[in-house]
């Protein structure tokens, strides 16, 4: 396609586009503002097993149904992390062990959508949507949100309140509002071609006068050096470096982590983030402490760790969301594995968290709490939780959760049962 049309299409859809790496484009508006509150969603594509994330370890029946995968108590050498005496963190997430203990972490168990598809397009389409079950949504949950929010302090309607770390843009984020596309990896941060003076120059004749399109280059020409300077401007790889003690990193995402902190502590304009993640579809060969699963949670347990540490003082009035599709069977299958399920685990984390805590009501594993007589059932919506950051820690309006979770009827919890604090 050539950059022309390409910049058509940007106009046209709502967003402004910029080359700021190999195969991926970003924007950004014009001034900065004061740090507003911060939300980071990852998704976990394929369908984690939240049983083996936040394990009822005081659950027999758990024990009973997973003879081989089964992770061991507190106390027993592979065993999980106690949290509060009836669940416990599968020790590859030992990382985020201090954020518990901070009350900076906390989980929704039994909690996903209510619509029963064990199809992983159909569930991700849902969630990403924001409405379970129906599939004529146009855009995703996280544009419109970024289309409610209270308006930004500097008054400025910045393609970087809401950015996509990947080299797609995600169905949560697509929509009329503009959402940046910042690659992964290295190039995030490495000069491209329209960096190189003379390139930069015939662009800038090319696309020079007051049209739509050429406003729109020129906005994204801009957008490009302060992503630029954002993400390189208090030298990353050095940080990484001595951060690392040099050792490798078993996979990218802590890598990536750390990337979109360092964009976020240093563009106060930044507000609404995404990542994904994928590899949790663990039909076979899921393993305890270790293996298959126990090799995914590692890095993204480091990686969680590594964006807390990072984002610094931007941790405080930031909140981090980990969700995915659906979960998986609470009976281990004969491949050593479990299926697609029902209810799952919703991570929380964040300084405006009310962490420390294993939120939501727990059905239990017997027979007859199961969903369908097989899978953990959802107790909670993610739709509530979602709400309850929209309303406690980004400060929507009652008729702002209308437009961003259409016929959803939110309920405001007490003060007591709150996954916020006040």
């Amino acid at each position: 396609m050539l950059r022309r049309d390409l910049l058509k299409l940007a106009v046209q859809g709502g967003a402004v586009l910029l080359p700021i790496g190999p195969s991926a484009w970003a924007a950004v508006g014009e001034s900065l503002a004061a740090a507003p509150p911060r939300l980071v969603v990852i998704f976990l594509r394929g369908a984690v097993d939240g049983l083996s994330v936040v394990v009822p370890h005081a659950d027999d029946t758990y024990y009973a149904v997973r003879p081989s995968i089964a992770l061991a108590r507190p106390g027993v050498d592979g065993g999980v992390l106690d949290l509060d005496g009836r669940f416990g963190l599968h020790p590859a997430l030992a990382p985020l062990m201090p954020l518990w203990r901070a009350g900076q972490l906390g989980f929704v168990q039994a909690c996903g959508s209510p619509d029963a598809t064990r199809s992983h397009f159909d569930a991700q389409d849902y969630m990403e949507s924001g409405t379970p079950g129906r599939k004529s949504t146009a855009d995703g949950w996280l544009n419109r949100l970024l289309g409610v929010l209270p308006p930004d302090p500097a008054g400025s309607a910045s393609a970087t309140r809401a950015v996509s770390m990947g080299p797609v843009l995600p169905r949560i984020c697509a929509g009329r509002n503009s959402v940046a596309n910042v690659p992964l990896g290295a190039a995030a941060g490495k000069p491209t071609l329209l960096d190189r003076p003379q390139v930069a120059e015939a662009f800038g004749r090319l696309y020079g006068g007051d049209d739509a399109l050429s406003r729109a280059f020129q906005a994204s020409r801009q957008s490009h050096q302060e992503v630029m300077r954002s993400m390189n401007g208090d030298s990353l790889e050095r940080e990484m470096q001595a951060a690392s003690n040099g050792a490798p990193l078993p996979n990218g995402f802590p890598d990536n982590a750390a990337r979109l902190a360092t964009l976020m502590r240093n563009d106060p304009r930044v507000q609404l983030a995404f990542m994904d993640l994928g590899g949790w579809d663990t039909h076979a060969n899921q393993g305890a402490a270790s293996g298959q699963l126990a090799n995914r949670l590692g890095p993204l347990g480091q990686g969680l760790s590594a964006l807390a540490t990072r984002l610094g003082p931007v941790w405080n009035d930031t909140v981090v969301v980990v969700m995915s599709e659906f979960g998986r069977t609470v009976r281990q299958n004969g491949n050593g594995g479990t299926d697609h399920g029902h209810g799952n685990v919703m991570w929380l984390l964040g300084g405006r968290v009310a962490g420390g805590r294993v939120h939501g009501r727990w059905p239990g594993l017997d027979d007859g709490a199961l969903h369908e007589g097989r899978d953990l059932a959802v107790t909670t919506d993610f739709r509530q939780v979602l709400a309850e950051i929209g309303e406690r820690h980004l400060r929507l309006q009652d008729a702002r959760m209308a437009e961003l979770f259409p016929g959803f009827a939110f309920r405001a919890p007490g003060a007591a049962q709150g996954l916020m604090r006040a």
